[in-house]
């Protein structure tokens, strides 16, 4: 083990995963740096009119309920007691920066850094080349923390011919205004697609959703609570149970999706990503929206759909999702814009002992307080609170093997994993005391 004067770790992105990876590195007492591109915390939640790292555009709102979404060392009560059951991005950029102050983190975090590049010397330690202000850096680290999201490299569908409008994805999406009076088609049907069709619905002349398949579109609340409240109280069954009732529950609260227009759903619960939202089929009811299939083909500004309708657009959105991407490794390094990510509780490499990865899971949820407990659990091992077990390569495997939810095979259901159920195993690996500390070095 290492002696915490030899230890100095960087942490790459200083959104929500990043600020829990150095509050806690700084709470074991160790040397710790976030680098981040943009000038305070937030991620992607910090809105931006401009195309840049935001994924979120004007209206975005969190789609778990603030109860789960929370961390566990500095709440949303601890925040503001008014926040609403789901947070705008206003408010949750201002959660994230107040959590900064709390736990004293901006002096640790190096804005207006983008880093370049990441290897391993020859002693294994991580030399960190990266831009500030026009000029470059270098510098040498024992360990490296990674947190820049999943949710930044749009992934673009495929189909012949060309579109002769505006063709965006909702990446570069930020308002509905510039969509005013024109006839728009949105592809995809996750939460992206359905608040983008929702959106400019209200200013469009024509506003159309084209779904491949069939999702689920879960309410935000069921019997006036939160819907994932309702999953939290029936945490204690198996989730194949578990899965089956919400599936009942869904056809009793929303009914079929035949109703709406929309291809029916083929999968069972967990097998896709479910869309949370409450308009998209109020809208669709009421001839806001229009259900389309599948996109067959494109030529100028007319769409062809596979059941042989054509139309003519003046743009088109295309929500569908994006690329896991670490542009700061080399390719022969490690690659996980495709297929599985096998890591060991979601974060550990099995062959490089001094390379984390936080966040990098997609839970049917909210990833903030799966990522805080990542957190705790690395910051405990590299201050020497923590060993990690000696078949890590094969329990890496069988974790990326054996996931919680068998999912569709398409690279964006690659990270799934249950909220509760990872949680229940970070716990596992924590002292049953070590939650909620809320000040530095207080727990041994």
């Amino acid at each position: 083990m290492q002696s915490k004067s030899h230890i100095r770790v960087a942490v790459i992105g200083a959104g929500p995963s990043g600020i829990a990876a150095l509050k806690n590195l700084l709470d074991e007492g160790l040397d710790a740096i976030a680098f981040d591109r943009q000038n305070d915390v937030g991620g992607n939640w910090i809105f931006s009119e401009d195309e840049s790292h935001s994924s979120v555009f004007e209206t975005t709102h969190i789609i778990s309920s603030k109860y789960l979404s929370e961390y566990a060392d500095y709440g949303f009560d601890d925040f503001r007691p008014d926040i609403p059951d789901y947070p705008s991005h206003d408010q949750l950029r201002e959660y994230f920066q107040a959590y900064a102050r709390h736990f004293e983190l901006y002096p640790h975090i190096r804005f207006g850094c983008t880093v370049q590049h990441c290897e391993r010397d020859e002693e294994g330690q991580w030399l960190i080349r990266y831009e500030q202000n026009g000029e470059e850096h270098q510098e040498l680290f024992s360990h490296l923390v990674v947190c820049n999201g999943h949710h930044w490299k749009p992934r673009w569908p495929e189909y012949e011919g060309t579109f002769a409008g505006s063709y965006i994805h909702s990446h570069q999406y930020k308002r509905a205004a510039p969509f005013a009076g024109k006839r728009v088609l949105v592809i995809g049907g996750g939460n992206s697609a359905c608040d983008v069709a929702v959106e400019t619905s209200r200013v469009s002349a024509f506003t159309a959703i084209s779904m491949r398949r069939g999702y689920r579109i879960i309410p935000k609340f069921f019997f006036g609570e939160p819907s994932d409240t309702i999953g939290e109280k029936s945490k204690w069954i198996p989730l194949g149970i578990r899965s089956r009732l919400f599936d009942i529950l869904l056809k009793l609260m929303v009914g079929s999706n035949r109703r709406y227009g929309l291809p029916p759903v083929r999968t069972r619960f967990g097998q896709t990503h479910p869309t949370i939202n409450d308009e998209l089929l109020y809208k669709i009811r009421h001839g806001k929206v229009h259900p389309r299939p599948d996109i067959q083909s494109f030529e100028g500004h007319l769409v062809r759909f596979s059941d042989g309708r054509e139309e003519t657009y003046d743009a088109v959105i295309a929500c569908t999702g994006y690329h896991i991407a670490h542009p700061f490794f080399d390719r022969n390094l490690l690659d996980y814009s495709e297929g599985k990510v096998p890591l060991y509780l979601r974060m550990m490499h099995p062959e490089i002992p001094e390379l984390y990865f936080i966040g990098l899971f997609q839970p049917i949820g909210c990833i903030w307080p799966g990522a805080e407990l990542q957190s705790k659990i690395m910051a405990r091992e590299i201050a020497g609170k923590w060993q990690r077990p000696d078949s890590i390569a094969q329990l890496a495997q069988r974790e990326a093997d054996n996931p919680h939810y068998n999912q569709i095979d398409t690279p964006r259901h690659t990270i799934t994993v249950d909220y509760h159920l990872f949680k229940k195993e970070l716990l596992k690996h924590l002292p049953k005391d070590y939650i909620r500390t809320g000040a530095r070095n207080t727990v041994e």
